[in-house]
């Protein structure tokens, strides 16, 4: 027996229809042959209910509201085995049998994550496909997946971005189950999975939320058409029906952490924002289980209370995706200016990003012709801001879906590597940056309904028709080869150069897991030095003995960079205005040839050298050119 229940505070009578699905399509057999249809009984809140004998784990059912036959999807459906336009299906969660009872949960602060969509991940696209490919993130040293939108959208395949049944897994990434699978297999490897969810809107195709109840308001506007309501008349139901959604990832999917999508979007003038509504009930869920439970919002609002705590004033969110940290290493690479990275490309704003988060911390913003953010304080750890060089976003919302790899060199790629892994941020991957995939990643979707389909199409071409492309040179988004040319090639990795950039990444995350200065938050373990002319920037990390410094030769031709002591002098250690002399113990290079003296590195162009820096009468055993001393370059 279940018990079904809706809220439909408007109906007048509400209905269930169920079925086992063992008798095959609905649409291919006689109404009433093993159906049931059960009216519910109306209670307190707008919510409706009915106990069905022998409806269980597998069983079908869709409401019926107001006498209409209308069958509608359950707005907290778990499972749409047929489609968003289809019946749900019940699942007992406490039917998996998980096996990661060991498993005590993934901290965000110190971690490498690694943004992976299961559809283009491999040729397959399914969870049991994916984790199959879990043994090389192991071998590559991640510590925690980041899966994009994996609830139930229109079609087979597309970003998730879409999605209108927020409680149901995907059917043909495997269900409910096959995320289960997927984590548990994670867990299982010493692995986390967080989960990318979206509140601020849903997809137009196969959205019934509105049939119910007011799940949405006029009282603002979105990209995506009317708002979801946090703060109008019925808004306590629709905050319950995300919150729960939230709990539910973290519960019953035993997920460690979400990515909430556009915050920004999410309009709620109550006094409480639902961002701290959601932030607390995660962190009672995570003390109640014992482990790290955390949340990650995408914002541009550069607003440091998105990630300060509610006894602070902040709204309490763990972590936020840094989008300046982004376009200032980006643009600093690749000399693009167009769009909003019109402020960033300067080497003094890529030390502005290191060094304290948001480019615009109060600045004028060109790209929105006005001022922008507020500084973040230091009492707000660096950790807290999640950053990479690619990203779904970065990538995908180029007009044809181009990776770095098409408009880096190797060096560039690897020096980018080097300052987003070695950087007191958060660092993550967009799945096969980590060997330079060259395989594109684009918009694309697959919209049942014509007229959709035909809108996204011309709404991409248009959009880039403005900036000088031809409408031939977008990808369809329909189009299944955009899909198709947008799965990751397996067979890239072993060959070169992909093998070296992935070897180098290996290097590197290795490194931060074993260098302790390379993790800390603290922001004033972070200066940058830097020549705009010259084109070489230097990352120090760590502000005492054994600091670490992230040497990188931006230029095309060899160069000799200066590094200097960047802490206080040790006891014995000659101080005062003039820095003490230095030497360096390489840790890694990605370049061999490079020549060091004490108080500087020589190196080839597009390049960089890791070093650790020690003061020059404390400085033992060199472990590349031997026992220190001397005047003379040593080379490696």
């Amino acid at each position: 027996m279940s018990i079904f229940r809706v809220w439909a505070p408007f109906a007048k009578s509400v209905a269930v229809v169920t079925a086992d699905p063992s008798r095959g399509d609905p649409a291919d057999r006689d109404p009433v042959d093993g159906e049931r249809v059960t009216d519910l009984t109306a209670g307190p809140g707008g919510w409706w209910s009915a106990e069905v004998p022998g409806a269980g784990h597998g069983t079908d059912y869709a409401f019926r509201l107001d006498g209409s036959a209308d069958e509608l999807p359950d707005p907290r459906s778990p499972w749409q085995p047929n489609g968003v336009h289809g019946r749900s299906r019940v699942v007992d969660h406490g039917r998996f049998a998980w096996r990661d009872h060991g498993w005590r949960g993934v901290p965000l602060a110190g971690s490498v994550l690694y943004e992976l969509h299961v559809g283009t991940f491999t040729p397959e696209g399914t969870f049991d496909a994916a984790i199959d490919r879990l043994d090389h993130l192991v071998d590559l040293g991640i510590d925690a997946v980041e899966l994009l939108p994996v609830n139930a959208f229109p079609g087979r395949h597309g970003w998730g971005y879409d999605g209108v049944d927020l409680y149901a897994a995907h059917d043909p990434y495997g269900g409910p189950d096959g995320l289960k699978r997927f984590v548990d297999a994670a867990h299982c490897r010493g692995i986390g999975v967080v989960l990318d969810v979206v509140y601020n809107h849903l997809g137009p195709d196969g959205n019934y939320l509105g049939r119910f109840g007011p799940y949405f308001t006029d009282r603002y506007s979105t990209p995506w058409g009317p708002a979801v309501n946090l703060d109008d008349a019925g808004s306590d139901e629709v905050r319950a029906f995300i919150v729960d959604n939230a709990l539910m990832w973290l519960r019953d999917y035993h997920c460690d952490g979400l990515r909430v999508d556009a915050v920004h979007a999410l309009r709620d003038s109550r006094a409480t924002h639902l961002i701290e509504d959601l932030a607390t009930s995660v962190h009672r869920l995570g003390a109640h289980q014992r482990r790290p439970l955390f949340l990650v919002a995408e914002s541009d609002l550069n607003d440091p209370r998105m990630i300060s705590p509610a006894q602070a004033g902040g709204l309490g969110m763990d972590g936020q995706w840094a989008d300046d940290i982004h376009h200032a290493l980006w643009a600093a690479l690749s000399g693009e200016r167009q769009g909003y990275y019109v402020d960033f490309g300067s080497l003094t704003t890529l030390a502005k990003a290191f060094t304290g988060g948001f480019v615009h911390d109060g600045t004028y913003s060109t790209f929105r012709g006005r001022q922008h953010g507020r500084p973040v304080p230091v009492s707000v750890p660096a950790s807290r801001l999640v950053t990479f060089l690619q990203d779904h976003d970065q990538v995908g919302n180029r007009a044809t879906g181009d990776r770095a790899a098409a408009t880096l060199s190797d060096g560039l790629l690897r020096i980018g590597a080097a300052l987003l892994l070695t950087g007191p941020f958060t660092p993550m991957l967009f799945m096969g940056e980590e060997w330079g995939a060259t395989t594109p990643w684009a918009y694309f979707t697959d919209h049942d309904e014509p007229w959709l389909a035909e809108a996204v199409r011309n709404g991409r071409r248009s959009e880039f028709a403005a900036h000088g492309w031809k409408p031939d040179e977008v990808p369809d988004p329909q189009a299944e080869a955009t899909f198709l040319d947008s799965k990751l090639d397996w067979s890239q990795p072993a060959a070169q150069p992909y093998g070296g950039l992935l070897d180098w990444h290996r290097r590197l995350i290795a490194l931060r897991h074993t260098v302790a200065e390379l993790t800390d938050p603290d922001w004033a373990s972070v200066r940058c030095a830097f020549d705009e002319e010259a084109r070489w920037f230097v990352l120090y990390r760590g502000g005492a003995a054994g600091a670490v410094a992230v040497v990188c030769n931006l230029a095309r031709g060899r160069q000799s960079i200066p590094v200097s002591w960047t802490g206080s002098a040790p006891s014995g250690v000659t101080s005062g205005s003039e820095p003490a002399e230095v030497v360096l113990d390489v840790l890694a290079a990605s370049r061999p040839g490079f020549a060091y003296q004490p108080m500087s590195v020589e190196t080839d162009g597009e390049s960089v050298v890791i070093a650790r820096l020690l003061p020059h009468r404390l400085a033992g055993q060199d472990p590349v050119a031997g026992p220190t001393g001397g005047a003379g370059p040593r080379r490696g």
